[in-house]
């Protein structure tokens, strides 16, 4: 299928770049408050997975304004324990606008009534279940935060801190933190840890595509392993999927 780089295109990757070079080697902390109280002021959401690192955005968005759009994808294929660590970083945090997204129970029905689609199709499974519902969730914003990070993974080794997707502007204020960073912020901030970390889980997703990760292994390997799968279609970068080598 053809792309075409249309001015509106060209118009937001321009502005992407415009606002990564005014924003560079500026502190997470100072890149949300300001994105958030003036370039994209009341049009700003952060997607969260509650996983083992999300406590550290949703911290310092929830210090900046704790009634900014909170996003948070119920696959129904959730592990107990995120749910549960949920409710607990809500609680604590005193986020005020968590939005829970769910797939389409038509759509499951369709292409998923036995729930076991993640083992014949896990893209189409990702499809229905994360990628639809969460672009129409995003429909009346203009930006949103991701906790994504240069050192998960090797297909994320080359990302920007403001990317372009669609209509949307990406950010990315944690891009070069490291596991020890994200500790330290844990530890300063007496924040609780995901229930599963202790027991090797790096980067949590659905229950039936994620596993413990292996002494080596990068934090994102225990996500659809053995497969060339690496991420579930909901990042996209400047218009084109994350692949291996891509």
């Amino acid at each position: 299928m053809t792309t075409y780089e249309t001015n509106a295109r060209l118009e937001l990757r321009d502005r992407a770049r415009g606002l990564s070079e005014r924003y560079e080697g500026q502190s997470a902390k100072d890149v949300l408050r300001r994105i958030i109280r003036s370039d994209f002021h009341g049009r700003i959401g952060l997607v969260s997975s509650f996983g083992t690192e999300a406590a550290v955005l949703l911290h310092m968005v929830g210090r900046i304004d704790p009634y900014v759009p909170v996003i948070f994808l119920d696959t129904w294929k959730h592990f107990p324990e995120t749910l549960a660590y949920r409710q607990q970083l809500v609680e604590r945090i005193g986020l005020c606008n968590i939005q829970t997204v769910m797939p389409h129970p038509a759509k499951l029905k369709a292409d998923d009534p036995k729930g076991d689609l993640h083992s014949r199709n896990p893209d189409l499974c990702c499809h229905v279940r994360k990628t639809q519902p969460m672009l129409s969730a995003l429909r009346s914003l203009d930006c949103w935060i991701t906790g994504r990070k240069r050192g998960q993974a090797e297909t994320r080794s080359d990302m920007d801190l403001f990317e372009t997707q669609d209509r949307w502007i990406k950010v990315n204020p944690l891009i070069d933190w490291t596991p020890e960073d994200v500790d330290a912020y844990f530890s300063d901030h007496d924040l609780p840890q995901h229930p599963l970390k202790a027991k090797g889980y790096l980067s949590i997703g659905c229950a039936p595509c994620t596993r413990a990760v292996k002494p080596g292994e990068d934090a994102r390997s225990g996500r659809w392993a053995d497969s060339d799968k690496t991420e579930c279609g909901i990042h996209f970068e400047n218009g084109k999927i994350v692949r291996p080598g891509g």
